[in-house]
């Protein structure tokens, strides 16, 4: 992306990331086109059939999280309320399966549909009655808050050390460099694993599950920043001898305001679409965490909690694996699409 070379303090002169939208104007039909650059990534986009039905979905996915509590109370029960009379209470103890001579044990299931009726639209859980609708619902609130704020965590710290590297050089940047080249070699899921399942019941103020989501948020955020900062190293690189900054820096300008003014308006688009490629990951991860018994404690629902929760039943009742694993798969697959759809609208190279 280009920028101007006028100095950043005129007030009658654009800024860098003005003159960045104006440079990417393209000639029109019959004249010329002087569209910005966000109009005509928006234009790009509304031409991606696919990119515009995961945005779509992920809009609706992060709506239904946030009104959580009232589509429970309008569909469904209380994702912690327990319905024992639709549940076969030899549910609670396993025993030989007649049916099948190869697995050791099999489980009872009350209805062979999973419960589905008007009152549980996606039917209950095979040992307690829990509504799966609204522990769907209010499983969803817990993954896209972690995803969210874990990814909040790790493009604050990429973007900030990686736009230092990039700028600064020298041992500055080696000693950046050698710690993400150490970050991405530890052995972030196993050291999830060990340090959630040994925190204690409370600390810096928080407990159960507050303290829970705390940590893995941290984990998340801090282990991963690597990957953003390689890339806003990389484009800092570049764009730090670009005319503009070397006219800014002419000029008076201090450092910092050329990082901030200057080099990091034009980083947030490279920002921008890894954070949505970065979301689905952190919903894989903390999916795992939880399906491994070490994340979100019970009852909170929890995606990863209740496809573990599941896997006895899939012979008998597939329903009860079939719905969170859907939930996981489309909220990761339509995040993914949406990524790519904002990484090729913004693509320079792409025709308009």
């Amino acid at each position: 992306m280009s920028a101007p070379s006028q100095a950043p303090e005129s007030a009658d002169q654009p800024t860098s990331a003005d003159a960045v939208e104006e440079s990417e104007a393209t000639p029109g039909h019959g004249g010329s086109d002087n569209r910005s650059l966000r109009q005509i990534a928006w234009q790009r986009l509304k031409r991606d059939k696919v990119a515009m039905v995961s945005g779509v979905v992920v809009a609706l996915l992060i709506l239904a999280a946030i009104l959580a509590p009232l589509l429970t109370k309008w569909f469904g029960y209380p994702p912690t309320e327990y319905h024992q009379d639709l549940v076969d209470p030899s549910t609670r103890l396993p025993f030989k399966d007649p049916e099948n001579p190869y697995d050791e044990f099999g489980y009872a299931i009350t209805d062979p549909w999973g419960g589905i009726s008007s009152d549980h639209w996606l039917g209950v859980e095979p040992t307690t009655g829990r509504d799966l609708l609204s522990r769907l619902l209010h499983g969803a609130q817990i993954s896209l808050l972690v995803a969210f704020l874990s990814t909040l965590v790790c493009v604050g710290l990429g973007t900030v050390l990686g736009i230092i590297a990039g700028y600064k050089g020298g041992w500055v940047d080696t000693v950046i460099s050698r710690a993400m080249d150490i970050f991405l070699a530890f052995p972030l899921m196993l050291f999830a694993i060990a340090l959630v399942g040994v925190i204690p019941d409370g600390l810096l103020g928080l407990t159960g599950n507050g303290l829970r989501i705390g940590v893995i948020v941290f984990i998340i955020g801090f282990f991963n920043w690597p990957y953003i900062a390689r890339i806003v190293r990389g484009q800092t690189l570049s764009l730090r001898e670009r005319e503009f900054v070397e006219a800014a820096r002419s000029l008076g300008a201090g450092n910092r305001h050329i990082l901030v003014k200057e080099i990091l308006p034009n980083l947030i688009t490279p920002i921008l679409v890894y954070s949505t490629l970065l979301i689905p990951t952190n919903i894989l991860f903390e999916a795992a965490l939880s399906f491994l018994g070490v994340g979100i404690n019970p009852p909170t629902p929890s995606w990863g909690k209740m496809l573990s929760e599941a896997i006895p039943f899939y012979q008998n009742g597939p329903y009860f694996v079939v719905f969170p694993g859907l939930a996981i798969f489309i909220t990761v697959l339509a995040f993914n699409l949406f990524g790519d759809g904002l990484r090729d609208a913004f693509d320079p190279k792409t025709s308009d």
